[in-house]
């Protein structure tokens, strides 16, 4: 299926890099104790689990591009490294991306796509991804096939940037980032098509509030198709739905935050 979809945009090889790959279990909704915590969610496709690389600890080190793979678990395709060392590594892979190139984590590399380098020494309009919301923790921010992050201007200690949510924030400068944008940005143009290929996701049905009954559902009863006769829209627990903001306004990282994102309707 995905050879099918993505010909000429993956490596043709038959199976992920052994030694980077680990079974696991996934967790398909339920708590410790196995209940349902997360609804909808559930079965599946049996899947194997890539180990990609989020550090930027392999500096200076140049690293040549062997394969572009497909990865069940995330929305972007992953790219195998071969480092002068010997070492192989799995990291998201840019969109540009390709088989046979060559990518490097330095100061002094050069401002090129699949390259990574400390946010200080980019300018402003740079497209990066993969970022370090502290320096040496790992990449944590702009991960999705598709987006980036923009650079918006340097002050001091920290870069501040436009995230894919439109929300403007500061990043220390002293933390590391990929420049580009991560691959598959048609990923959401997919359309899944029937309800099978859902399952297969690991996705269960949805079942429509208004379709239940009082009991169940806030929005539940009445004859035939009714409103939701409640003022503010809710969910199954009676918590505010569609707007409501529920960030912690003592969050550490709050004062960081220049622009909150944009509320989408």
């Amino acid at each position: 299926m995905t050879g099918i979809l993505y010909r000429g945009v993956l490596t043709q090889k038959k199976a992920p890099e052994k030694s980077l790959t680990a079974g696991f279990q996934r967790h398909v909704g339920r708590n410790n104790v196995g209940r349902i915590t997360v609804r909808h969610k559930g079965g599946g496709h049996k899947r194997r689990y890539r180990l990609v690389s989020f550090t930027y600890d392999k500096k200076e080190i140049p690293a040549r591009i062997t394969s572009i793979e497909y990865d069940p678990n995330r929305t972007g395709f992953i790219a195998l490294l071969l480092y002068k060392d010997g070492e192989r590594r799995y990291v998201l892979a840019g969109r540009d991306m390709k088989e046979g190139g060559e990518v490097l984590y330095s100061e002094n590399a050069q401002v090129r796509s699949g390259n990574a380098l400390p946010l200080s020494k980019l300018v402003p309009g740079t497209f990066v991804y993969n970022i370090e919301f502290k320096p040496e923790g790992g990449a944590r921010l702009v991960r999705s096939a598709g987006s980036f992050a923009e650079i918006v201007a340097q002050e001091g200690k920290y870069t501040t940037l436009k995230l894919p949510s439109k929300e403007i924030r500061k990043v220390s400068s002293k933390s590391w980032a990929t420049i580009g944008s991560p691959s598959n940005e048609e990923h959401m143009f997919v359309t899944i098509g029937k309800a099978g290929r859902s399952r297969w996701m690991g996705i269960r049905p949805t079942v429509r509030g208004s379709a239940m009954n009082p009991v169940d559902h806030p929005y539940g009863g009445g004859e035939g198709r009714q409103m939701r006769g409640t003022r503010r829209p809710k969910n199954l627990w009676g918590r505010g739905t569609r707007g409501v903001k529920t960030r912690d306004k003592k969050k550490y990282s709050q004062r960081l935050i220049v622009t909150r994102r944009i509320k989408r309707k």
